[in-house]
C-alpha cells in the first residue's frame, strides 16, 4: 500500500485548513498514494473554543473532505470535531454514529477507560460547547466512516475531557486490502487498544496526533510510537501536525504539534522519520511484512493473562 503522511500545521479557519487537505491530497494522489493520512485537529487547531467549529460526519466539512477524496481517487483519513453526544462526560458513552460502518470488534469494546478524575470534576456544559475528537475517514467510492478518541488528553496540565466526551469502539477499515486501525494522539500511552487493533486483523495502525511541546516530549513520541509498533507487531504511521510557525501558537500552552511523524515496521525498525517542518511524501508499507514479524515474533499468541499481584513479603 502507497501511504501519504501529510504534516501540516492547521490554523483555525476550518475552510483554510480545508484548502491545506486539497492541496495534499492532491499532491500524494499525483504521486500514487492509496491513502492519505492528515493530523489530529486538521479541521481546527486546539488553542480555541472547539463546540462552535463541530460539525456532523455527514455535514459540510466532511462532505468536503469525501469530495476530495473521490476526486482524487483515494482514501483520506483527517482529524476533525464532531458533536458531542451527552453534555457531560459518561463512564459508559454512546457508540459514535457511524459505528455501524466499522468492523465488529466486541472483544475490545471493553477498553473503554473509567472517568477520569478531571472530567469528574469540570462544570457541566451544553452540548454544543462539548464535542468528541473524531477521525473522519472518507474513501474514493464514498463510504465513510469516524473513530472517536477514547483515551483523552488530561496530562501535563492540559485536561481534554473538560470540552471533548470520549469514545469507547475501536475501529478498523479497509484501504487497497490492508486493514488500518485508528488511533488519535494521546492514545498511543496505552498498548492495550494497538493490541486489541492487532488482534483484530490490523496491519496498519495510522495515529493522527497533535503533539504538545515540553521538556522529553519528542523523545517519548518517537519512543512510543516505536513501542506501539513492536506490541502489535504491526505498522505504526503516527502522523503529527507540524510545529507552529507562529511562536504565540507553539508556546501557548495547547497541543499544537512540534511535527517529527514517523512509519515504524512490525519489527521496530524506522522506515521514515519526518522533522518539524510540514511535509508531506508518499511512503510503501507491505502488508506481507506483518505476518513475517507475527510469525518471527509472536508476541500476541504468547501473551498470557496475569493475575493481580499480591505483596507477599
Amino acid at each position: 500500500m502507497r501511504l501519504a503522511m501529510a504534516q501540516i500545521s492547521s490554523g483555525t479557519d476550518p475552510a483554510e485548513n480545508l484548502e491545506l487537505v486539497v492541496s495534499a491530497t492532491e499532491r500524494a494522489a499525483a504521486d500514487g498514494a492509496d491513502l492519505v493520512v492528515f493530523p489530529e485537529a486538521t479541521m481546527c487547531r486546539f488553542g480555541v473554543k472547539l463546540g462552535p467549529i463541530a460539525e456532523p460526519l455527514d455535514g459540510p466539512w466532511a462532505d468536503a473532505v469525501a469530495g476530495i477524496a473521490a476526486q482524487c481517487g483515494v482514501s483520506v483519513v483527517a482529524g476533525m470535531f464532531t458533536p458531542a453526544l451527552s453534555p457531560v462526560a459518561s463512564l459508559a458513552p454512546a457508540l459514535s454514529p457511524v459505528a455501524s460502518l466499522a468492523p465488529a470488534l466486541s472483544p475490545v469494546a471493553s477498553l473503554a477507560p473509567a472517568l477520569s478524575p478531571v472530567a469528574s470534576l469540570a462544570p457541566e456544559l451544553s452540548p454544543r460547547e462539548r464535542v468528541r475528537n473524531t477521525l473522519l475517514v472518507v474513501t474514493p467510492d464514498g463510504r465513510r466512516a469516524g473513530y472517536d478518541k477514547i483515551h483523552l488528553y488530561d496530562a501535563f496540565g492540559f485536561a481534554e475531557s473538560r470540552t471533548v466526551e470520549a469514545g469507547s469502539e475501536p475501529v478498523i477499515v479497509t484501504v487497497a486490502d490492508c486493514r488500518v486501525g485508528l488511533a488519535t494522539c494521546y492514545d498511543i500511552r496505552f498498548p492495550r487498544l494497538f493490541t486489541a487493533l492487532a488482534r483484530a486483523g490490523a496491519d496498519l495502525i495510522v495515529v493522527p496526533t497533535s503533539w504538545g511541546a515540553g521538556p522529553g516530549k519528542l523523545r517519548q513520541w518517537q519512543t512510543l510510537a516505536t513501542a506501539r509498533a513492536l506490541d502489535a507487531t504491526a505498522f505504526v504511521a503516527a502522523v503529527g501536525q507540524a510545529e507552529p510557525s507562529d511562536p504565540a501558537v507553539a508556546e501557548s500552552g495547547a497541543p499544537t504539534g512540534i511535527g517529527h511523524s514517523q512509519i515504524t515496521d512490525p519489527f521496530g525498525s524506522v522506515v521514515v522519520a519526518y522533522d518539524s517542518e510540514p511535509r508531506i511524501e508518499v511512503h510503501t508499507v507491505d502488508p506481507t511484512v506483518v505476518g513475517k514479524a507475527r510469525t518471527a515474533l509472536a508476541v500476541l499468541e504468547n501473551e498470557r493473562d496475569i493475575a493481580e499481584p499480591r505483596l507477599t513479603l
